[in-house]
């Protein structure tokens, strides 16, 4: 039975963050995921999943920055991280050893950490060996603290000139790497937009347990999943199939309120 994370950075928007936690247990969620924890100190959000009953099972390193407030700052001026970045070395690290320190305070056990946008006029091929380096310290900085890093291949509409794009390349990074503390992040919108074929893909990847984490939305309008060109009945019960046990983090954007969208789980709800 597929296991739901909402995730609060896309759903439940009618509301203030603080208050999509009690809005997310109401509607039977059990685990959330979101964007980024560095707006608020952890304190207050292990506070609101305790109060609720929640897990926290997903958030992302910070997309740049060298303190807290830059952190909280940089999706919104335009940062999408610094894995393969030269010279942000510095930043990179910061931002990792400030989601290890969240994740502690959270029991968040999977960080999910940004590649960044390929400079103009340069190849993304340069890039590698300077993100595998970097990935291979903070994989290290992971498993010391008992955290899982997670890469995620995304979408060229969405974001142009993301590093890392394509299944196949996350797991040549994986290989490079070549730690139990760095797996792939899977989100089957962003999949079916640049390779299609996400059934194959679930079946190749899955059974290697090297994916830690699933992402769900409809395509092309990255809505509810029971809408779009994907048949996610049909994945679902891929997944289950397939024995996959992980977390299907809901990161898509209602359609018409959250609450009012929430009829696709009635198949995949205990009992």
């Amino acid at each position: 039975m597929p296991q739901f994370a909402a995730n609060l950075s896309l759903m439940y928007t009618e509301l203030p963050f603080l208050d999509r936690f009690a809005a997310a247990a109401e509607d039977g969620f059990t685990a959330v995921e979101y964007l980024f924890p560095y707006a608020w100190d952890a304190r207050t959000l292990r506070a609101r999943l305790q109060a609720h009953g929640l897990q926290q099972v997903l958030f992302n390193a910070p997309p740049a920055g060298l303190g807290r407030a830059a952190m909280a700052a940089a999706w919104d001026q335009g940062e999408r991280g610094t894995a393969a970045l030269p010279g942000r070395q510095a930043e990179f690290r910061a931002g990792v050893l400030q989601a290890l320190e969240d994740a502690e305070v959270l029991d968040c056990p999977r960080i999910h950490v940004l590649s960044g946008i390929v400079p103009p006029g340069v190849e993304r091929e340069s890039l590698k060996g300077l993100c595998v380096e970097n990935l291979q310290w903070a994989a290290e900085q992971a498993g010391r603290a008992g955290r899982t890093l997670l890469i995620e291949p995304i979408n060229l509409r969405d974001m142009p000139r993301y590093f890392l794009n394509r299944q196949d390349h996350a797991h040549e990074l994986l290989d490079a790497v070549d730690s139990p503390h760095l797996k792939v992040q899977m989100d089957l919108y962003h999949c079916q937009i640049v390779e299609g074929d996400v059934a194959t893909k679930l079946r190749r990847y899955l059974p290697t347990g090297r994916v830690a984490h699933i992402q769900v939305a409809s395509v092309p309008e990255r809505q509810e999943p029971d809408r779009g060109e994907l048949h996610y009945s049909y994945l679902f019960e891929l997944i289950d199939q397939l024995g996959w046990q992980g977390w299907i983090g809901c990161e898509y954007r209602p359609a018409a309120g959250t609450r009012a969208g929430l009829g696709w789980r009635a198949p995949w709800l205990p009992g």
